[in-house]
């Protein structure tokens, strides 16, 4: 099972930076984590993966030289450092985990995850 809690979304300016934490409290070892948000009346979009055992990582286009995605295996921790954050980053952000392989080929597409956490806000004003 696997348990997701994400924190650090918070209120800032544009061009301020914010890092989000993604806590997994279960015990099934996923094979991917991503980040994906979802700004309101818009699809959920993927925005950052790590594939858990190389630490590959891939990112969106809109997010790439500005967001950077890490992990802490010792603390089960998913996290998203973003900088020079833009009006159009505001969204709700959700952490997201993948147990099987079908993620490595797609990791930026939320059918890939079969794991949630529940989001955490994050709004950039101008």
């Amino acid at each position: 099972q696997v348990q997701l809690v994400e924190s650090g979304g918070d209120s800032v300016q544009a061009g301020g930076s914010l890092r989000l934490s993604c806590t997994n409290s279960g015990y099934t070892y996923s094979t991917c984590m991503a980040w994906f948000r979802q700004a309101q009346g818009k699809e959920r979009e993927g925005v950052a993966a790590i594939f858990t055992s190389a630490g590959s990582t891939y990112y969106a286009d809109s997010v790439r030289g500005r967001f950077t995605i890490s992990q802490d295996n010792a603390k089960n921790t998913l996290y998203l450092q973003m900088n020079s954050l833009k009006p159009e980053d505001t969204a709700m952000y959700f952490c997201a985990a993948g147990v099987n392989g079908y993620c490595y080929s797609n990791y930026l597409k939320a059918t890939a995850y079969g794991y949630w956490g529940q989001g955490t806000q994050v709004t950039v004003s101008s």
